[in-house]
């Protein structure tokens, strides 16, 4: 599973630890976190990551 950029703050989404806070396990790719799912440190939507 890749890990996800975001382009403005950075963030490094990474499948392998998810987002606990958000409620997203370990092992969720980023083609299936929620589409309402937002950036945990500046609040954009998935339409803001990239591949890395």
């Amino acid at each position: 599973m890749k890990k996800y950029v975001c382009l403005i703050c950075s963030y490094e989404y990474d499948p392998g630890k998810g987002d606990p806070a958000a409620g997203i396990k370990p092992g969720t790719s980023f083609e299936d976190l929620p589409d309402d799912w937002v950036c945990p440190v500046c609040g954009v939507g998935k339409d803001q990551f990239e591949p890395m």
